[in-house]
């Protein structure tokens, strides 16, 4: 009753104050069954509470659309969702809001301040953390062409020998070196040195051998929906995508896909609040709430991402099953989270800071590679 009682408190502060003003929140993220999770588990009860209209719009990642538009001194975003690398680069920029973290964002219900309810230090004053996800791939089990073992490594996936049929793959660099050298040998613990040292070259070799190999070919994706669907549609025997899509495709739709954890790339997801937003103020409020225990925790009744706070892991476990759908029922989600032992026996952490400071170099490296290689 006491940990109601507070949380109860905690929703009155952030939102009692915008009941007056009809205000709205315009939140921008990655689309698809990834946004209907944040819709549902905590933009649909802040507007419930608050009165304030949440906006969810889309888009497919980089800062170019935040940079015309502070350039342009229209600047429309309130919320953005963002990789680890953009929330450095973005407050390096002056595009977000820098936080003064534990006076920003509320404690966990044992009064654990925010900065040690999360499970890592944020990449920079500008991040506050919303999600653990991972890259990783999946396959179609009624597709792929069956060699008496499913696919169950990385190196399967650069295998087409072994496993013919197209390949989907990320259209960016980031993620698909880091998979390619651990396919080819690389331990995870050393994938950032060894790229610092000449590794890239590697991994574009490996890239290449799958990519032109006769049995095997690539095609890319750049919208979180797309690798699924090019699954499903038997474009591809197998791609790279983000785990709580492939869920998604599995739970929800049914699709009879299977994930392969080994060498996934886990990483975290981030909210920033943008410097000059049109709702500053009421975004802040929001964005309390969204990253509170209780908003984190809903998220994950509807995709299998690992809330970023520890303390919603509890709100989670203490009513499992917590992920529920009309297709599949109730569901445990704690072993099918990234983050689960289980699926964490080989795998990397993507580092932001590398690629905040190579970022620019290696596309110019990795786009010349799809120009004459896809």
């Amino acid at each position: 009753m006491q940990r109601l009682t507070k949380l109860i408190s905690l929703a009155a502060l952030l939102v009692a104050p915008s009941l007056a003003t009809a205000a709205e929140v315009n939140v921008v993220s990655w689309g698809g069954a990834y946004t209907e999770s944040q819709k549902l588990g905590y933009g649909d009860p802040y507007q419930e509470m608050s009165g304030v209209q949440v906006n969810w719009l889309d888009y497919q990642g980089n800062l170019d659309s935040i940079k015309s538009q502070v350039e342009s001194g229209t600047i429309t975003y309130d919320i953005i969702d963002v990789f680890a690398k953009d929330t450095i680069t973005g407050c390096d920029e002056g595009y977000f809001v820098e936080f003064d973290f534990d006076n920003d964002f509320p404690p966990a219900p044992d009064g654990t301040p925010a900065s040690q309810d999360f499970f890592a230090p944020m990449p920079s004053k500008c991040a506050v953390g919303n999600i653990l996800y991972s890259w990783n791939y999946a396959y179609h089990t009624d597709n792929i062409n069956f060699p008496g073992t499913y696919p169950s490594t990385i190196g399967d996936f650069f295998d087409p020998d072994k496993y013919p049929g197209k390949r989907s793959i990320y259209g960016s660099a980031m993620s698909n070196l880091e998979i390619a050298l651990m396919a080819d040998g690389v331990p995870s613990s050393e994938v950032y040195d060894y790229m610092l040292d000449n590794g890239i070259d590697r991994a574009l070799d490996k890239l290449t051998e799958l990519c032109t190999h006769p049995k095997g070919g690539c095609i890319t994706w750049s919208a979180g929906a797309q690798p699924p669907e090019q699954l499903v549609s038997g474009e591809v025997i197998m791609a790279t995508g983000w785990n709580g899509r492939h869920f998604n495709a599995i739970q929800k739709e049914g699709s009879p896909l299977k994930m392969v954890w080994d060498g996934q790339l886990l990483d975290y997801e981030y909210f920033a609040l943008v410097n000059g937003g049109p709702n500053q103020e009421e975004a802040m409020k929001a964005l309390q709430y969204f990253t509170s225990t209780e908003g984190l925790a809903g998220s994950a009744k509807h995709i299998a991402y690992a809330p970023f706070r520890i303390s919603s892991l509890d709100v989670i476990t203490a009513a499992e099953p917590w992920y529920y759908s009309e297709e599949s029922g109730p569901l445990e989600i704690m072993p099918h989270m990234p983050t689960a032992p289980v699926n964490t026996e080989n795998y990397l952490l993507l580092d932001p800071i590398f690629w905040a400071d190579n970022e620019t170099e290696i596309n110019d490296q990795w786009d010349a590679w799809k120009s004459n290689t896809l």
